[in-house]
């Protein structure tokens, strides 16, 4: 990783006589825990380096069954930063400087790959092929019923026991006039886990210089079968273990929402929000009625059509730092979570209950089985296509 160090004033006329030198770091090594990488990051970050648009990459380590996996640097004239490996297409970290120019990551994720690959809560991975819960693992197509894994029992959730997020996917960075990014490709061949068709899916994560990270998706496929995919990043725009996320202000453009079952399955119904704690057409604060929604938020909104794509969906801010994100997404769904199921303990990275939030566009949950909804069969011959975009700034 190469680190430059900035000159100004006198001094800056003094190390430019002596020549202005660039200085590489010692590379990256495979053992290097993704915290030592954090706090290396963070102190770059924060040293008032002259900010540049690039894209780098360093070894990341080698999974449980010998493939190496690589990290993905990306970073902007603004000072914000995005690290993405190709292990799940997960994004690790995203740092971004506070009203103040410190910079920390808003990002939840684990120290290790090898935390990484054992089952989580999908810190910033790419969750599919279907995102989000089918009803008792089973769906109907074409007149065969399709029985899928029930690890979220009884519901089948984010794709299976090893869904996109615990793939190793082929990537190549690139680097734009106002852009940098990584294209990332999958292929799930016909009856992974269940679902029919080969899929090939991609995935181009690009960051400019606008704090702009937009996510395309598209995928395409041999034989009829469920889409749904999504980025599972976990928010916490105060910095990732700095608390909870209940004081966090939050607007959502969607005058309605789903309600579900106990066991998290739409009812169906398309209720309106007004009147409720799922009312968030204005800005209030997450923890101001998380006690009156059984559990903490987990519902699925549905987003207010627009003419203009990809549409506003949602904004949030940090009052504290000032940090910012607005979401525009071209899904009808998004998934508000609250880190709910977060508690402490390794398991959860150590990040405490409601210690992040999650807003994932998407298709509705369980789609496949609720034929009112928005579509979510792909044939062969068509192209499924998604844009969602994530803007920061500071206030």
């Amino acid at each position: 990783m190469n680190r430059w160090k900035c000159c100004s004033g006198l001094l800056s006329v003094l190390i430019l006589m002596a020549g202005c030198s660039r200085e590489k770091s010692t590379p990256a090594d495979s053992a290097q825990t993704t915290s030592d990488k954090k706090q290396t990051k963070d102190a770059e970050m924060n040293t008032g380096s002259e900010f540049q648009l690039s894209v780098q990459s360093e070894p990341y380590g080698t999974t449980a069954d010998g493939q190496e996996i690589t990290q993905y640097l990306l970073s902007n004239q603004k000072g914000m930063s995005v690290n993405i490996i190709n292990f799940g297409a997960i994004v690790t970290a995203i740092y971004l400087p506070d009203k103040a120019g410190k910079s920390e990551s808003i990002t939840l994720g684990f120290n290790s790959l090898a935390e990484y690959e054992k089952k989580g809560p999908y810190f910033g991975a790419i969750c599919g092929r279907y995102a989000n819960r089918i009803k008792d693992g089973k769906f109907t197509l074409d007149g065969k019923e399709y029985q899928l894994a029930q690890n979220n029992p009884p519901s089948h959730l984010h794709g299976g026991e090893s869904g996109f997020d615990k793939k190793v996917w082929a990537a190549e960075e690139f680097s734009e006039k106002d852009a940098v990014g990584v294209r990332l490709s999958l292929v799930s061949p016909d009856g992974e886990e269940g679902y029919p068709g080969k899929l090939t899916l991609k995935v181009v994560y690009t960051l400019n210089n606008d704090n702009e990270l937009k996510i395309d998706y598209t995928a395409t496929t041999d034989k009829p079968t469920p889409i749904n995919v999504t980025n599972h990043c976990y928010w916490n725009l105060a910095g990732a273990g700095e608390g909870t996320i209940l004081d966090h202000e939050l607007l959502l453009n969607c005058d309605k929402y789903l309600p579900v079952s106990a066991e998290a399955i739409p009812t169906g119904e398309l209720a309106p929000v007004k009147g409720t704690p799922m009312d968030f057409t204005s800005a209030h604060k997450i923890g101001e009625r998380i006690g009156q929604v059984e559990g903490g938020y987990d519902h699925c909104w549905v987003v207010n059509a627009s003419e203009k794509q990809p549409a506003f969906c949602a904004r949030a801010k940090d009052a504290e730092s000032g940090r910012v994100m607005e979401i525009y997404t071209t899904e009808p769904g998004v998934q508000f979570y609250t880190g709910n199921f977060l508690d402490g303990t390794p398991a959860s990275g150590g990040f405490p209950k409601n210690g992040a939030f999650c807003l994932e566009a998407q298709h509705f949950p369980n789609s496949p089985n609720q034929p009112e909804f928005p579509n979510t069969i792909l044939k062969p011959g068509e192209v499924y296509e998604q844009t969602t975009i994530h803007k920061f700034s500071v206030e």
